[in-house]
């Protein structure tokens, strides 16, 4: 972990930084599941540290409903965490997107075909965060490769789609 030394929140000034990274399949399944286990994971997460960045994509459904979940959050306890939106390239629209965040990072300086440059990102998210929360039903896309790589990396992981499934059973 990390430690925030500018003014977060309103000017809280030292806090102990929790970065959690989002990744998961392009479709999800089980919206409204999806939607009820993030909130109730993150809910948790917040209990349990001083301030969390969040860091999410905008690649699919999962990467909408982990923002959308963030947002719900910050709308009690905007102090304590902040939601930034990692980008692999440039974006249409950026300067219209990036209002519903509260920072835009692009990692990779470098040109590339989109494919290698998403793979890039989640390789970057991986590598920084304490915390991977998944969506993973598959053994294979970029999703279940960046968990691999984040699993090797040693992060702690959380897979949404497996909560939802054994509370099925």
């Amino acid at each position: 972990m990390q430690t925030k030394n500018s003014p977060v929140g309103g000017g809280v000034f030292g806090l102990e930084i929790y970065r959690v990274a989002f990744i998961g399949h392009r479709e999800v399944d089980e919206h409204r599941q999806v939607a009820d286990e993030l909130d109730t994971v993150l809910s948790m997460l917040l209990k349990k540290h001083e301030y969390i960045e969040f860091y999410v994509g905008k690649n699919g459904e999962f990467d909408e409903l982990a923002a959308s979940a963030v947002r719900r959050l910050k709308s009690e306890w905007s102090a304590f965490c902040s939601l930034a939106l990692v980008l692999p390239y440039e974006i249409a629209n950026l300067d219209l997107i990036e209002k519903s965040y509260d920072e835009v990072i692009m990692p990779n300086d470098y040109k590339c075909h989109y494919k290698a440059a998403i793979e890039k990102r989640n390789r970057w998210l991986a590598e920084n965060c304490d915390l991977m929360i998944i969506y993973i039903e598959r053994e294979n896309g970029g999703a279940y490769k960046c968990y691999k790589y984040a699993r090797e990396l040693g992060v702690q992981i959380v897979n949404i789609a497996d909560k939802i499934h054994n509370e099925k059973q």
